[in-house]
């Protein structure tokens, strides 16, 4: 068997089932012959404290530590909420806005009050994703994508996870949790993210010797 035909085994160094189901729906879409399945036993490996300042430094920290914990190609992303008029807030810690144990719920809630009665530029707001790829304690590569767009004052649409009720997306005139899985996977900053890392593994097994 050739290496371009063989399927390549992604781990990801999550059990965010959001992620998960996002990362396969592209890789379907893209009709990529990448696997993508969690860490095994990804809870019992010490967990890595994502505390760097900025979500490169997270995304790749991340992926040198668990590519540490298997045998084989490991992704691992950060990515977050950037709201210019909080001073960048939730960023880095959207995950952990609202405390330990918070729900989406709890954690829209808080930004929804922190920006009160803002208005117009006021609630300007991007989606931001950075990916690194890394294997057995090296960095394979890096990858980044944001989308545009503002901050709603309620909750709009079923769809989606974290922010996307209120994560107006201007590009298609919906929230994140309006708009079809297809038109997630083609324009939010994660899936603009995994095609380009996509793009890098796919040249990569075109160019490998037979």
């Amino acid at each position: 068997m050739s290496a371009q035909s063989k399927h390549l085994h992604l781990f990801v160094a999550s059990t965010n089932p959001g992620k998960l189901r996002e990362y396969r729906a592209l890789a379907s879409a893209a009709n990529a012959p990448v696997e993508i399945v969690s860490i095994p036993d990804f809870d019992a490996v010490p967990i890595h404290e994502e505390d760097a300042p900025t979500f490169a430094e997270n995304a790749v920290g991340k992926a040198l530590y668990y590519s540490r914990f298997t045998a084989g190609l490991v992704l691992a992303d950060d990515s977050g909420l950037v709201v210019p008029s909080l001073g960048g807030a939730p960023g880095v810690h959207s995950a952990r806005y609202a405390g330990p144990g918070a729900s989406d719920a709890d954690r829209i809630q808080k930004l929804l009050l922190e920006m009160g009665d803002m208005k117009g530029e006021d609630r300007h707001a991007r989606f931001v994703c950075v990916l690194a790829l890394a294997e057995a304690g090296e960095a394979r590569g890096l990858f980044s994508a944001s989308a545009e767009g503002e901050i709603l004052e309620a909750p709009k649409g079923e769809n989606g996870f974290g922010y996307d009720p209120v994560f107006f997306f201007t590009e298609l005139g919906k929230t994140y949790a309006e708009i079809s899985g297809e038109e997630k996977n083609l324009y939010s900053h994660r899936g603009k993210a995994f095609h380009k890392a996509l793009d890098f593994l796919m040249g990569q097994r075109r160019d490998a010797p037979a």
